[in-house]
């Protein structure tokens, strides 16, 4: 009985040690070993790409804004904030209905602020009317400070990866430009 036993003992073991000489499977877990913190990092690094990119975008479309003010075309034209955000917004990333626009005037560089707005007050969202766009300011030599902003929604990554700043998985982005005013006619 005990020579069975034995028997049965080192049949086991030399199939245990045949399991573990074996190499057939090893890519598959050291696969699922890496795979999850592999796939976890490159969500990760694929969602900063795309909100670079999105920032790049919505700074840009503050520079074009500020141009027409800086030139006078908005201030002559009396055009609004829904105008000025329709022409410079970048329909292909953002939702333009979204978009904001704060426009703020000053009479020197030293007391401009270009502190982005918040978009919420605690949890409340603050609305496109607190937003404002002053047509009787920006004159001529006067500094502008011209900022867009938006809510990117943002797709929260494995691993707990996770850039938001706003609720409802958001971040918010902020373009901004400031200059003084040309003199126009």
């Amino acid at each position: 009985m005990i020579r069975k036993l034995i028997g049965h003992f080192l049949l086991r073991a030399r199939y245990l040690a045949c399991f573990c000489r074996a190499e057939a499977g090893a890519t598959a877990v050291e696969f699922a070993i890496i795979g999850p913190a592999f796939i976890a990092t490159l969500v990760a690094v694929l969602q900063v790409c795309i909100y670079l990119f999105a920032q790049m975008a919505i700074q840009n479309a503050a520079v074009e804004a500020g141009r027409y003010f800086m030139t006078g075309q908005a201030q002559t034209n009396g055009w609004s904030a829904n105008t000025i955000v329709g022409m410079v917004c970048p329909t292909a990333l953002f939702t333009c209905s979204n978009m904001y626009i704060v426009v703020q005037d000053y009479s020197t560089f030293a007391g401009a602020s270009t502190s982005a707005p918040a978009m919420y007050n605690g949890s409340t969202p603050n609305t496109q009317a607190s937003y404002t766009f002053n047509s009787t300011g920006a004159a001529p030599g006067d500094v502008v400070v011209v900022q867009l902003v938006y809510a990117w929604t943002v797709v929260t990554g494995p691993l707990g990866f996770n850039i938001t700043n706003l609720p409802n998985n958001q971040i918010q982005l902020t373009g901004t430009s400031a200059f003084r005013v040309e003199p126009y006619l």
